[in-house]
């Protein structure tokens, strides 16, 4: 006769599960709550940028933000593209550099801004356009190749303020003194609910992101 096997001490799982989903529930709709009805997303995106640093530099590097299959630049890329734009006209630096890779089978996003930085009058010979790039950690690296060969050391740095600390830091990894400049969102005051819950999904997004490039050892 075979002895009975003694069952596991404590409550079934499907018990313990049927337990814990009211409660991950209940967490979940308290942070959508918190997040769309009161200030902490806005704290938080404060946080988050540090202060802008716009002093002389060698070369002003504008980081990638999106384009759209028929060349429209995203909300973010605009945005960055023409404070890297206003900057240059203010002579802080030399040389503007566009970073902006090829996405779904349109134009390349460094040439889309390179042509509007002509357009708004910019001299051709001082626009460089790097378009092979596409995360902040090549944007790092490629840069790194592309101006340290033309004996750029100091750059001012032009992205969102919840990437800046990231790209920051890669690009004073790639061997650059970077001064912060960045492009601020308007949307990081948001005052309704749906804008406080974009601008916390931003925020999540991002320190996920340098949690990973923490952890693939880039920063």
């Amino acid at each position: 006769m075979k002895p009975r096997q003694m069952e596991a001490p404590g409550r079934p799982r499907h018990m313990v599960w049927a337990d814990l989903c009211p409660l991950l529930g209940g967490v979940g709709l308290a942070l959508f709550l918190v997040s769309a009805f009161t200030p902490l997303p806005n704290l938080l995106s404060r946080s988050m940028g540090g202060p802008s640093a716009l002093e002389p530099a060698e070369a002003i590097v504008v980081l990638g933000g999106g384009v759209m299959p028929d060349g429209v630049l995203s909300n973010s890329s605009m945005r960055r593209a023409l404070h890297g734009i206003l900057l240059h006209r203010k002579g802080l630096a030399p040389l503007l550099v566009f970073f902006g890779p090829v996405r779904d089978g349109g134009p390349a996003e460094a040439e889309v801004r390179a042509e509007l930085a002509r357009a708004l009058g910019v001299t051709p010979g001082v626009i460089l356009a790097a378009a092979e790039a596409r995360t902040t950690g090549e944007e790092a690296l490629r840069g790194g190749a592309l101006l340290q060969a033309k004996g750029v050391r100091r750059i001012l740095l032009v992205t969102d303020v919840h990437h800046m600390r990231r790209a920051r830091t890669a690009f004073e990894q790639a061997g650059f003194e970077v001064l912060a400049a960045p492009a601020h969102d308007l949307s990081s005051g948001g005052s309704r609910p749906e804008e406080r819950l974009a601008l916390m999904r931003r925020i999540v997004e991002e320190r996920l992101a340098r949690l990973y490039y923490g952890l693939a050892g880039y920063l």
